[in-house]
């Protein structure tokens, strides 16, 4: 077997929730653009919200505009309908400052990792500026080495073409079998780096689904960054520090 140099880690769902986080922020967005003048009840904005995310999907910048557009002016005659926008606006970018925060193992896992040798990648998917500000927000650029960032629409390939962990291997002058790579999503984060004979690893905390029914068969299983931890110690010799 050879030497594990290197764990590169997808971003959502993986090292914070942001499938609670988005949930989080769009149900405070709706309540302060109700507060600001949205004459409509709570969860009649919310479904309609959902419905706006599911067509135009989470990446698009403008959904509360398509969320007025739907509801109609009536709704709006007390107040100009750029300020309900503002309000939401606002109010979503409130709960990031207040609650975008990776899960409590994530921060000392990567500290054991660095202490431990191992360099500490990232390989994500989604809007460049939009994923960069993640890794800011949660306090792990520090982590990170400058060359082992790897955003999707950055590098213009997207999740799961093999294509983009291809490009990450060479980019940090790593063998496949060097390499592991940590996500939630057996489609997304397991099917692809495995072709490439990539140790893979499904975390299964923040995963929207199973593995159930996929067929997708990763190489190890966790529901945490400890159990990770045990998992590097104990199968890959990692001298990791306990965290």
């Amino acid at each position: 077997m050879a030497q594990l140099k290197a764990i590169l880690f997808d971003v959502d769902d993986t090292l914070f929730s942001t499938t609670e986080f988005a949930r989080k922020a769009r149900r405070n967005a709706v309540r302060a653009m109700i507060e600001a003048g949205l004459d409509l009840p709570e969860e009649s904005v919310a479904r309609e919200l959902e419905e706006v995310l599911a067509e135009f999907s989470s990446n698009y910048e403008h959904h509360f505009d398509k969320l007025l557009m739907r509801l109609r002016p009536p709704c709006m005659a007390r107040v100009n309908p750029a300020l309900i926008v503002a309000a939401g606006v606002a109010a979503y970018h409130d709960t990031k400052f207040r609650e975008l925060v990776p899960f409590e193992d994530v921060a000392p896992f990567f500290g054991a990792l660095r202490k431990a040798g191992i360099r500490i990648g990232i390989i994500t998917h989604g809007w460049t500026v939009k994923q960069a500000e993640k890794l800011v927000r949660l306090g792990l650029v520090p982590y990170l080495e400058p060359a082992s960032i790897f955003i999707s629409d950055q590098l213009g390939i997207s999740k799961p073409n093999p294509k983009l962990w291809t490009l990450a291997l060479a980019d940090m002058h790593l063998l496949p079998q060097e390499a592991m790579y940590v996500g939630d999503s057996p489609e997304q984060d397991i099917v692809a780096p495995r072709s490439l004979g990539m140790i893979t690893v499904w975390a299964s905390r923040g995963a929207k689904h199973g593995l159930e029914g996929t067929g997708v068969q990763p190489d190890h299983k966790v529901k945490d960054f400890r159990e990770l931890g045990a998992l590097l110690r104990e199968r890959y010799g990692v001298r990791l520090d306990a965290f």
